[in-house]
């Protein structure tokens, strides 16, 4: 199977057109025609990304994050993102993103937040139709039984794995229906409220955005990273199901740059 019928697979999964105006979702690097020997799946691009691909014999790279967001002036390896794209060509390496696409897409990054959940009753907010597609950049769902929200934030840390999380004021009610956008989020905080959620959980958001919510909404926020860190089964669910045959890694590399010391 040629690179192209992967992306091709993708991308009728998470149409492009999908992807906000400011992004650069879709092919980065490289040449498509070439028969895929195999796809390493992550969420961000590095060179140590690069180096596993080479490691593992995958010829395709499948990113959340795009490792191109703006166009580049010169490739003479002086940033990272230069070597990346230099290693890349190197060694015939194709490199794909599904960035805002997939976040908007049905069943896509905030769907598979609200599964690791546990959520039910899901549905879009912030909705949106593009082409036709409905979309959305939110997804809101309820608990199968109410948590005190102590419970609540501690069953997302143990889901998601992470040691602390940034949250407003305990909420004295019970959280039972909750709002999530993955990765920069707090642009969706008023309207999670307006959806009556109990509870917004996010990758991260501004600090002053925090304040005046105070017993209105219990505000969870666990690191861009760490909420998106299961997109790579997205992609790797949507290869082995249209695509049979070709192999999928994910990766073990960890991207994450903020160390928690």
């Amino acid at each position: 199977m040629k690179i192209r019928q992967v992306l091709s697979a993708l991308e009728q999964f998470a149409p492009l057109p999908l992807q906000e105006s400011w992004d650069n979702a879709g092919l980065q690097v490289g040449l498509t025609e070439a028969e895929v020997s195999g796809a390493l799946l992550c969420l961000d691009v590095n060179e140590q990304i690069v180096d596993e691909a080479i490691r593992k014999g995958c010829n395709l790279i499948v990113s959340h994050h795009p490792l191109l967001f703006r166009g580049l002036k010169q490739v003479s390896g002086s940033d990272y993102v230069q070597r990346c794209v230099i290693k890349a060509i190197k060694n015939d390496i194709v490199v794909a993103s599904m960035h805002t696409n997939m976040d908007n897409a049905m069943n896509g990054v905030n769907w598979k937040i609200a599964e690791k959940l546990g959520l039910v009753n899901g549905r879009f907010f912030a909705q949106k139709q593009v082409d036709g597609i409905e979309a959305g950049s939110g997804v809101v769902g309820e608990l199968p039984q109410p948590m005190a929200a102590k419970d609540f934030i501690q069953l997302v840390k143990e889901r998601f794995q992470v040691e602390c999380a940034m949250c407003n004021e305990l909420l004295v009610r019970p959280v039972k229906k909750v709002a999530i956008c993955g990765g920069a989020g707090d642009f969706l905080l008023d309207d999670a409220m307006r959806e009556g959620a109990d509870a917004f959980i996010t990758g991260e958001m501004h600090y002053h955005v925090y304040f005046d919510h105070e017993q209105q909404i219990q505000i969870c926020v666990i690191g861009h990273y760490q909420s998106e860190q299961y997109t790579s089964e997205i992609f790797r669910d949507i290869i082995q199901r249209e695509c049979p045959g070709v192999r999928t890694e994910i990766a073990e590399t960890n991207t994450n740059p903020i160390k928690y010391i």
